[in-house]
């Protein structure tokens, strides 16, 4: 089977993008260090294994009701089935299959909104393949799928209730249990972010679908009591964390939501302009993507094969709805990546189905100057990787020789196929191959990368747990805010104390106390009758002697 008979399978298409899949999300899924984002779900899911409530969950002992806890149920039950454990790899496989989802949840989207496109005709599906491959080699969804946090679990499940909702309408009979296949999906994407996919995924893509679309609209009218009882399961599912909670726990629920509620506009407050460089994050595909976005050179050419007025509606409303939010994060782009990949795919789809007599000088141009910016980065990489000190990429070294003979290879073929010959097909597979060959390559090094700046010989939090005078304390304890990410590192919940003599004098077992300062000084006056107290290590906050040093302290009761 050759190529061309691969790419029109639907099994050749489906382990193409599993294969990019694997590569995005999965290898070396454990290389960078943990996360902000990742602490708190990491400790969150530990503390469920370790005994806790998995409905009201903790973090470091404290409720932790800021975030639903779809994602880190994922991550318990990962625990739960391989039993505890601290590799970050194992514990990322919850939302690297999250991210996977979200493409081909993406995928059958593309495939419901191209499947009556003219274009189409000639090669179903093809669209929507090319689609799926832009969105799972895009970026800023490379990043996030490698990132055991909310964002990527919300997106994705959103999606696939897009997905059905589209499959659902459009069907014009026996759409009922896609429809209600999509309240689910709906649901749980609330249950992993709340209302933050409603606004960002769902309310955008109905405006583009809904406005100024009367065979859409008469589509869903059609279907109006599975779209109900979709809408109905989706706000059962979605809502049934929120009003246990409330049930339970609804004075703490209460502070809560005011917090979070508050943060949109206090905390992480940018500019109305600062997604505008959004194209950007699709990375290699950059290019291509600012194309896709100028109407009139593009919507003649992607019409063909994508309902580019949708899709440009979809991006321009999912952007100004984000951009209103004052709280803005680059992670919160993450919605406008698959109308964006949906744009690319058009365009694509035009460039490769069009003989090259049929092309303007504007479509030669782009074809062209996008291959030799992808040449370019192809250059640039081995020296760029040596120059900057890339640990084992030294003028010389096996790892650049290596590296100059793979991009310098891809370097070649590309302006070969790509610069001198215009074919499009080769540049989307320099693409994909280059994107690739980074994450094989330099995610392996990324640690030594992150450590290169670190102090020699410096302890952490870590280190604490070796140590005889601390190994076999069961009950830790801190006398100040710890970090969640030394929380992580500490492999354990240290709550914080306050101690009081009664609680002194009735300690009957050793407890282990991590202080910013001497421990002697931070006890109640008169603490030396009923406890020993003596210092046994200390540890580093961060990389450098100026991060800050807390002190591990020892307390045992008085045996009287």
């Amino acid at each position: 089977m050759d190529v061309q008979q691969v790419s029109r399978s639907r099994w050749g298409r489906l382990l193409t993008i599993l294969g990019v899949c694997g590569l995005s999300f999965f290898l070396h899924g454990g290389a960078p260090a943990v996360s902000l984002m990742e602490s708190r779900n990491f400790v969150a899911a530990r503390e469920m294994v370790a005994g806790g409530s998995w409905l009201i969950p903790t973090m470091n002992g404290e409720l932790r009701l800021a975030k639903p806890p779809l994602p880190t149920w994922a991550v318990a039950a990962v625990q739960q089935l391989t039993g505890p454990t601290e590799d970050l790899g194992i514990l990322r496989w919850p939302a690297a299959l999250a991210a996977t989802l979200l493409v081909l949840f993406f995928w059958g989207l593309v495939r419901e909104l191209t499947r009556t496109v003219p274009g189409e005709a000639a090669n179903p599906g093809r669209t929507a393949w090319l689609a799926a491959l832009v969105l799972a080699s895009s970026l800023l969804v490379i990043t996030t799928g490698r990132e055991g946090q909310w964002d990527i679990f919300a997106n994705s499940l959103m999606v696939g209730g897009l997905w059905l909702l589209v499959r659902g309408w459009q069907r014009e009979q026996g759409g009922s249990g896609s429809l209600l296949g999509a309240g689910v999906l709906i649901g749980l994407a609330i249950l992993s972010k709340g209302p933050v996919p409603l606004y960002g995924l769902l309310l955008p893509f109905l405006l583009a679908y809904l406005v100024r679309q009367p065979l859409h609209r008469r589509l869903v009218a059609r279907q109006g009591w599975g779209t109900a009882a979709a809408a109905v399961v989706a706000l059962v599912i979605g809502g049934s964390w929120p009003v246990y909670i409330w049930s339970e726990v609804a004075p703490a629920a209460l502070r809560v939501a005011r917090i979070e509620t508050a943060s949109w506009s206090n905390r992480h407050v940018q500019p109305l302009w600062y997604y505008w460089s959004f194209f950007a994050f699709t990375g290699l595909w950059a290019l291509v993507a600012l194309a896709a976005l100028v109407k009139p050179y593009a919507q003649r050419r992607a019409a063909q094969y994508i309902p580019y007025v949708v899709a440009l509606t979809w991006l321009v409303a999912g952007l100004v709805l984000l951009s209103l939010v004052p709280e803005k994060k680059e992670r919160y782009m993450l919605p406008l990546m698959p109308p964006l990949a949906l744009l690319v795919a058009g365009l694509l789809r035009y460039w490769e189905s069009t003989p090259r007599s049929g092309w303007r000088l504007s479509d030669l141009g782009l074809v062209r100057g996008w291959g030799a910016l992808l040449a370019l980065v192809c250059v640039a990489l081995p020296v760029a990787m040596a120059v900057l000190g890339l640990p084992g990429f030294g003028f010389g070294s096996t790892r650049f020789t290596a590296a100059v003979v793979l991009f310098g290879g891809l370097a070649s073929w590309i302006v070969w196929q790509g610069v001198r010959r215009a074919r499009p097909v080769a540049v989307m597979a320099g693409t994909l191959t280059v994107m690739g060959s980074l994450l094989a390559l330099l995610m392996p090094v990324y640690p030594v990368w992150e450590g290169r700046r670190d102090a020699p010989g410096l302890s952490h939090v870590q280190d604490m747990r070796r140590p005889p005078a601390v190994a076999g304390v069961v009950s830790w304890r801190s006398l100040d805010t710890l970090h969640v990410k030394q929380v992580w590192g500490a492999g354990r919940a240290v709550p914080i104390w306050h101690p009081t003599l009664d609680s002194l004098a009735n300690l009957r077992q050793p407890v282990v106390v991590l202080s910013g300062s001497p421990v002697g000084s931070r006890l109640p006056t008169g603490w030396s009758r009923f406890v020993h107290a003596q210092v046994v290590d200390s540890f580093y906050l961060g990389r450098d002697l100026e991060s800050g040093r807390w002190l591990v302290s020892r307390i045992d009761p008085i045996r009287r």
